[in-house]
């Protein structure tokens, strides 16, 4: 039998990863007369332990335990269905504290300027691309900025996708000044009446502190060019980092506006729940989520269809 991350044994795989349920369905708790004698506490350290690998983060963990624990003392939790259910449940409400507002912002007069920001690989050109696609099908008008003007080939890889989707792109050269660029890019955008700007920033990691102000000053100087802007500031994480993409998002928010949070790799691990830990602490919405490698991949997030997969 294979093993997973931990070097457990995995037992029923979903995409290749082993659920969130398949981790906590033999946790005692669940057994119809442990719930009627009462709390084992072992099983609910066992089911502490779970959500803790799944990335949950400690105070979401420590808050579905508790929630766990009441409603099996109140008699709320008699069979196993209801487990599944009450753990989806708890799950949702988590991510929808404070009814979030999921939806693409949009200033009142365009464009609207999109940054994605996030460490390197954490799938930011392709989730540009992605949003662009979407937004076409919806009747906006759409053009790329290729701000990454560091990483060999980024430049290529961003006008790559803008002929493939069929939308204008602005480019820098090689080693210049991203700031500048997203510049230009809000001019040409205003020029053209183009409704979205789509900026590809350059990946970082989260400790290069002189690369986050180069991000912070990109910010402030689209701030300058139209006013609101950047409208919207998405955070692009991959889910298979686990619980390190939280110090990311928090270095992160500590420099620039983040508004929104773009899961990728999610089909992959199983280790969404850290989605859970990041959008409770930045108090930000997951707008949207990366089920897989195509230009289409790229979905809404739903809290319910989330909780359903980590609790199938």
């Amino acid at each position: 039998m294979p093993l997973n991350r931990i070097g457990r044994k995995t037992g029923d795989e979903t995409f290749g990863r082993r659920s969130l349920w398949n981790r906590i369905k033999d946790v005692a708790l669940m057994d119809v007369a442990v719930l009627v004698k009462g709390i084992d506490e072992d099983a609910v350290e066992r089911l502490e332990e779970s959500l803790l690998e799944a990335d949950f983060g400690v105070p979401a963990t420590l808050h579905l335990v508790d929630e766990v624990e009441t409603a099996a003392k109140q008699g709320r939790i008699g069979t196993r269905q209801e487990f599944r259910d009450f753990v989806r449940a708890r799950i949702v409400e988590l991510l929808e504290e404070g009814d979030p507002d999921r939806s693409l912002a949009r200033a009142q007069e365009p464009p609207t300027v999109v940054l994605l920001v996030g460490v390197n690989g954490a799938g930011k050109t392709t989730t540009m691309a992605r949003l662009a696609r979407r937004l076409e099908r919806e009747g906006e008008s759409v053009l790329l900025v290729a701000a990454d003007t560091f990483r060999a080939g980024a430049i290529e890889q961003v006008e790559a996708w803008a002929e493939r989707l069929g939308v204008p792109v602005v480019a820098g050269q090689p080693k210049g000044d991203p700031a500048a660029v997203v510049y230009d890019a809000v001019d040409a955008a205003t020029r053209r009446g183009a409704s979205y700007v789509l900026a590809d920033t350059a990946g970082r990691l989260h400790t290069q502190k002189d690369l986050m102000e180069e991000l912070a000053k990109v910010a402030q100087v689209a701030g300058r060019r139209k006013e609101g802007a950047p409208h919207e500031t998405l955070l692009v994480l991959d889910a298979t980092t686990g619980h390190n993409a939280l110090a990311q998002a928090r270095t992160f928010a500590e420099r620039l506006p983040v508004s929104g949070l773009v899961l990728c790799k999610l089909d992959g691990t199983a280790r969404g729940g850290v989605v859970v830990a990041v959008s409770r602490e930045l108090g930000v919405p997951v707008k949207y989520v990366g089920l897989g490698e195509g230009a289409d991949d790229l979905a809404p997030f739903d809290s319910a269809a989330f909780a359903e997969g980590l609790v199938p």
